[in-house]
This record gives C-alpha cells, structure tokens and sequence, in this order.
C-alpha cells in the first residue's frame, strides 16, 4: 500500500499570516494545500474567493486541491483551472449534470474529484466512479472547521473501497472533517489515501511537527 497523503486545509491557517502558513506546508512532508471554497448557499459559510486562491497559489510550490463548497459549480471551473488548481473537487449534491462537470474538469486540465455529504450514498457513484480521481468523503457537515468525526465515515470508506475495486478504478479516497492523529490509522486501513486536516494541523503548537506526526500515525 501506498504511503497516505495529507493535505493541511487552509481554512484553518492564520489568514493575516497566510504566506507564512502556505509556505510551511511547502516545506512539510505535507503532500497538497486542500483549498475549501465556500459560497454562504450551499453551505452556511463563507470562506474565500478567487483572490485568494490566487494569492495561495503565487507561493505554493505544492499541489494546490480546491474543494468547491458552492451552488452550480460548472461555471467556475475554467477560472480555477486559470488559478492553478490541480485538482478540483465538486459536491455530488451540487451537480445536476455530474458526467458532463467531471468530463468538463478533465478538459481544463485537473483531476477531477467528487465530495459526499455524510447523508449521501456511496453506490450514487457507481456509474462514474471511473472517471473521478478522488472522492472526498466528508466526515463532518460541510461548511465550518472543528467539528466532531462522524463515525460512520469508516463504513463509507470501506463501501467505496469495495466499489472501486469492483470497477477496476484508480480512483483516491480523500477524508475530510475531525481529522486527527488519533483516527489517522485507522482510517488508512479502512482504505483512505488522502487525508485532510485543518484545526489539527493549524491550532496545534508546531504545525510541522503535527503534519509529520499525522503521516507518521497514518503509515
């Protein structure tokens, strides 16, 4: 088995500091910069727009995986293909035309994830699984940090893991929400490959050492 990735999300970094932040991460054994975009509608939330996204992106030497928390996503998604987004992760529950935006995101030249509320069914993927690169289970509600790990997550990982096997795809598992180093483990041998973690990693006294210790738990 591959060794996990992590993915410090910078929803939780200092944002009067976010230079400084974005380029601990580079200099991390951390693998991505997960970006959570959010719109105040399909979430409560508000986060942060293009300008600075743009901004992340000028001192990232890391992959940059931008999760869009937002209603009709297909219209932004040459815009953060401009940004530099390598991956780019839609909502199942946001997608009318899921085929079309995961054909529509490989043609902008990113990797194409699909993220699932806690409520949503794994087997919804069953049709397109092979053509995403990443599913994100979220393992909390979406839409703010800090909240608690829902365990029913693991259940999830396994049903999708089974589904990917299934279908012969290649596709990543990514985990998002109450991500620590007490679950990391565990969470690995469910079958996840990626794991995004925000509070754990930015509220923590060294951020570098977390990052390291949330991989090293992990693997």
């Amino acid at each position: 088995m591959s060794n996990i990735k992590i993915a410090p999300s910078l929803l939780a970094a200092d944002f009067g500091n976010l230079q400084r932040d974005v380029e601990m991460v580079n200099n991390s054994v951390a693998d991505w910069h997960h970006i959570d975009v959010m719109d105040g509608v399909f979430v409560p939330n508000i986060s942060y727009g293009m300008p600075v996204v743009k901004a992340i992106a000028a001192h990232a030497t890391k992959p940059l995986d931008v999760h869009l928390m937002i209603i009709d996503p297909d219209r932004y998604i040459q815009t953060f293909a401009k940004l530099g987004a390598e991956i780019l992760t839609v909502h199942y529950e946001a997608c009318t035309h899921l085929h079309r935006t995961l054909q529509a995101i490989k043609a902008a030249g990113m990797k194409a994830g699909v993220a699932l509320n806690p409520h949503t069914n794994i087997n919804l993927l069953e049709d397109v699984i092979n053509d995403i690169d990443v599913v994100l289970i979220m393992s909390v509600n979406p839409g703010f940090g800090g909240q608690s790990f829902i365990e029913n997550t693991y259940t999830k990982i396994k049903a999708l893991k089974e589904l990917i096997v299934k279908k012969g795809a290649s596709t990543l598992i990514e985990i998002d929400g109450g991500v620590s180093s007490s679950n990391a483990k565990a969470l690995k041998d469910a079958g996840a490959d990626v794991l995004v973690a925000g509070s754990f990693v930015f509220k923590s006294s060294n951020p570098t050492e977390t990052i390291k210790e949330l991989k090293n738990c992990a693997n």
